[in-house]
């Protein structure tokens, strides 16, 4: 193992359990504050007269803004305090979700909504970490899978509740009550308590800090990064997965609406329904990683191809065999296993990489997957959607998910490597 288990010993199973479900309800209402905006879309383009690609963009806004602001955040996640960095950004995201009730137009809309990914930035990268501290290596799958479970239920609430609060309320109400929640859980992660800040030190003479002590530079941190090639494999295998579906979440209730005919409010329930079968996907997946990984060392991203795999092929019969019924049957299977690889992938760079870069080193992934997922699948989808159809756009998504299954296995061929140079450091919690 990479670091041993003192921090963890340090806490109660009520005090870890804690700060576990409070990680949990952040990443549910963060997921939730951003997702919503995919169900408020029919009514938003009713009022304002926008097309699928500006729509789009509501969504992309967050994300764009993520891409921007997650790896200076994340310096101050690894480098000052994970617990103090998230409550701050929970706060900030959820006023800012409020916020987006008030905004008159498209433009004012679109800029708020990039102030909630200002916000969301180091939340994934500060979680992980923390995560990773609270428990051991041969777990770590397992509980991220769990908490990655958040993602599917938080969008499918989002997209649910945004439905329904607009039918009846209007969409402007909705913006306003699903940040609430956040803002109240927000507040209570600033009394929990994080293992110390690992400091970072230099395997080369001449780096000294103000109390003498031997610090890596920045040199040297980028350096480590940029040799360790399985991280290269799982940030590009990572956002060919996101590319898909973040595509999904923000099309979905429209490709219901558009192709089954289905009210709004009915679409999106349906897609709400797909996505929190992921509940499902992400724990189990990250079961059967740790289970796999007692027999091979590199069976978290070998794990990851498979899912890639089933789920390309579920996407290609759903899109291209079937239709109305037995259409829906299979993306609801698609829901259990398209986020079964996301557990794996997250233990994985944990794995490889010291425990003082963990945060950054998630950060890129986020970097990555935003700019080539996150932001422009929703982009990609939409324009497709504009020029040829909603159905068009859904059927080249499973080349998608076939290129992060070769990645992916690719990948597992350099884990071991990395996995062995990763320098052993004991976590400490805070008093």
């Amino acid at each position: 193992m990479v670091d041993t288990s003192k921090a963890q010993y340090q806490l109660s199973t009520g005090a870890r359990n804690y700060i576990f479900i409070l990680l949990f309800l952040l990443y549910f209402f963060d997921y939730t504050d951003r997702m919503v905006v995919s169900s408020l879309l029919p009514f938003i383009q009713k009022d304002w007269g926008i097309n699928d690609q500006e729509g789009a963009l509501l969504l992309s806004a967050v994300s764009w803004a993520i891409l921007v602001f997650t790896f200076p955040i994340s310096i101050l996640v690894d480098r000052w305090s994970r617990r103090k960095t998230v409550g701050l950004m929970a706060i900030f995201w959820s006023l800012a979700t409020a916020a987006c009730a008030l905004m008159p137009n498209f433009k004012a809309l679109f800029s708020t909504r990039a102030l909630i990914g200002v916000g969301e930035a180091g939340y994934a990268p500060g979680g992980t970490a923390i995560l990773s501290g609270l428990y051991p290596e041969d777990k770590r799958a397992r509980m991220m899978g769990i908490w990655n479970a958040s993602i599917p239920l938080g969008s499918a609430l989002g997209i649910a509740l945004g439905g329904v609060i607009a039918t009846y309320l209007g969409w402007r109400h909705a913006f306003g009550l699903v940040a609430i929640p956040g803002f109240i859980v927000a507040i209570l992660f600033f009394f929990i308590k994080d293992y110390k800040t690992v400091e970072l030190k230099s395997s080369t003479a001449g780096a000294v800090n103000d109390s003498g002590k031997s610090r890596m530079s920045v040199a040297e941190i980028a350096g480590k990064i940029a040799r360790t090639p399985t991280l290269y494999f799982t940030y590009f295998g990572f956002a060919m997965m996101v590319f898909v579906t973040a595509s999904m979440m923000m099309f979905l209730p429209t490709f219901f609406a558009r192709v089954s005919g289905v009210a709004p409010a009915q679409a999106g329930l349906m897609a709400s329904a797909v996505m929190v079968l992921a509940v499902i996907g992400a724990p189990l997946g990250g079961y059967l990683a740790d289970l796999w990984l007692k027999k091979r060392k590199n069976a978290r991203l070998l794990f990851c191809s498979i899912s890639a795999i089933v789920s390309a092929v579920l996407l290609f019969i759903s899109m291209y065999l079937t239709s109305g019924t037995a259409q829906y049957i299979v993306l609801l299977l698609l829901g259990i296993s398209i986020t079964s690889f996301i557990p794996g992938v997250s233990a994985a760079m944990q794995d490889i990489v010291h425990p003082g870069l963990r945060a950054i080193t998630f950060a890129i992934a986020i970097i990555i997957q935003h700019l080539l997922g996150t932001a422009l699948g929703p982009i990609v989808t939409g324009t497709i959607s504009d020029a040829y159809g909603i159905q068009a756009a859904f059927m080249i998504l499973p080349a998608f998910l076939f290129a992060a299954a070769v990645i992916f296995f690719i990948g597992s061929f350099f884990f071991n490597k990395d996995y062995d140079r990763v320098e052993r450091v004991e976590l400490v919690m805070e008093k």
